[in-house]
């Protein structure tokens, strides 16, 4: 009997026998080797949470919602941005100003956050991708 890996193991996603997740290489493979152990799960979404109770990406990339102003400020560092970020924080309201020095954490649908990273030019996807980033750090 194959002893259950998480960091090794394949499902079977809603009943699709044509491929199977793979949480060693994190995607989708078409052939499972012979030893392969295999369960079958109904959904992405449920096969995420299995796999983020181990710290593994799953298949469906969950967006936080937001991150402490901690992961905030260090991913605008990781991310070249940060001196910029200050430099248009200077330059806005008061009320921006205070918000971006003293929130405890920076919601990723707040209209000044929006107001941002529109300013950045970032869109949609690098803001996620910033948000996923972030949640990380």
């Amino acid at each position: 009997m194959i002893q259950y890996d998480p960091f090794n193991w394949f499902w079977i996603v809603g009943g699709d026998e044509s491929r199977c997740w793979s949480s060693a290489t994190r995607a989708y493979v078409d052939t499972l080797p012979a030893d392969a152990g295999v369960t079958r799960i109904a959904s992405e979404d449920e096969l995420a949470d299995v796999l983020a109770a181990y710290g593994l990406p799953g298949p469906v990339v969950r967006v936080p919602t937001s991150v402490s102003a901690r992961q905030f400020k260090l991913q605008l560092l990781a991310a070249g941005l940060l001196d910029q970020v200050e430099a248009f924080v200077t330059s806005q309201s008061r009320a921006v100003q205070i918000a971006y020095e003293y929130s405890g954490s920076f919601v990723r649908t707040e209209p000044m956050m929006a107001a941002g990273f529109a300013a950045l030019g970032l869109g949609e996807a690098e803001v996620d991708a910033f948000f996923v980033a972030a949640a990380k750090l």
